[in-house]
């Protein structure tokens, strides 16, 4: 059902692309409707003991809470922020509601990785077009195997302020192909780490009953996404070198969030001006 509003979501946030007195509005809509989605997609992200999304999804909540009031405010660097979101929706729709190209992209990244796997002389073969299996144990990649949430919020972040063509072209010669190819690795890790049970012997965490579920855990939910966490933060300051006004834009989008989150606590708490000063020095 949350699904439903992906769409809806995105539309409103292509229209907020669009100058005139609606954006806002536009973006209010596009923010609520995405963060709905996320949300909704909670329950499932439990079942399969991911860790990092429902604290996301948590603070989700919040985050939408004040970018509601900056809209409202019309503030620049929240405006930049959405139309950064805008594009990424651009970029990533085709790939989530267009069954072809998406299909494409995930035979292609199959293709890539099970290359990668054939170098490192590992035994895998494909039972299913989208399905690797090594012994015992089977993996199947789907679109968010693919990396290109990641491209497509990178990209979106590079589109936040003006820049050259010069610097289009490098940020996207930087976000596109690193993210692509990092990609192709973390999906033959994890292929490798679980069909092995390469972390059978870590403590069993994840809450899944089901056989050697523990260490794709580990694999996937731990390492994987640590990685690429760790990856996501070094090319994010590759591209703020590329695009020092991106620098900018960040420190007064933190300083937008940061000075109205103090403006929600003083209003819904009653602070005496000495509590606000000790507050200010934290």
């Amino acid at each position: 059902m949350f699904e439903l509003l992906i769409p809806v979501s995105c539309f409103f946030f292509l229209l907020a692309l669009i100058p005139g007195r609606h954006r806002i509005l536009a973006g209010i809509i596009a923010w609520i409707t995405i963060i709905i989605v996320f949300i909704g997609g909670l329950p499932s992200w439990v079942e399969e003991s991911n860790i990092l999304y429902p604290v996301m999804a948590v603070l989700s909540i919040p985050f939408l809470i004040i970018t509601i009031r900056l809209l409202l405010k019309k503030d620049n660097a929240v405006i930049s922020l959405t139309r950064a979101a805008g594009v990424a929706f651009i970029i990533y729709a085709p790939f989530a509601f267009i069954e072809a190209i998406g299909n494409f992209l995930i035979a292609t990244v199959i293709s890539h990785t099970y290359g990668i796997l054939q170098l490192l002389g590992y035994p895998v073969y494909l039972v299913l077009w989208n399905t690797f299996q090594s012994g015992f144990f089977r993996v199947e990649i789907i679109l968010a195997c693919t990396g290109i949430q990641a491209i497509a919020i990178m990209l979106g972040v590079a589109s936040a302020v003006p820049t050259t063509i010069r610097q289009k072209c490098l940020a996207f010669l930087l976000i596109v192909p690193t993210i692509y190819i990092l990609n192709l690795f973390r999906n033959a890790g994890v292929i490798i780490t679980y069909t092995s049970q390469l972390f059978a012997w870590l403590p069993d965490i994840s809450g899944n009953p089901e056989y050697g579920y523990s260490s794709f855990f580990w694999a996937h939910n731990i390492f994987a996404e640590g990685i690429a966490l760790i990856f996501l933060v070094v090319l994010a300051y590759s591209l703020f070198r590329l695009i020092p006004s991106l620098g900018d834009f960040a420190r007064a989008l933190v300083s937008s969030y940061e000075n109205e989150f103090r403006s929600i606590v003083y209003k819904d708490t009653q602070f005496s001006e000495k509590q606000k000063d000790e507050y200010k020095l934290r």
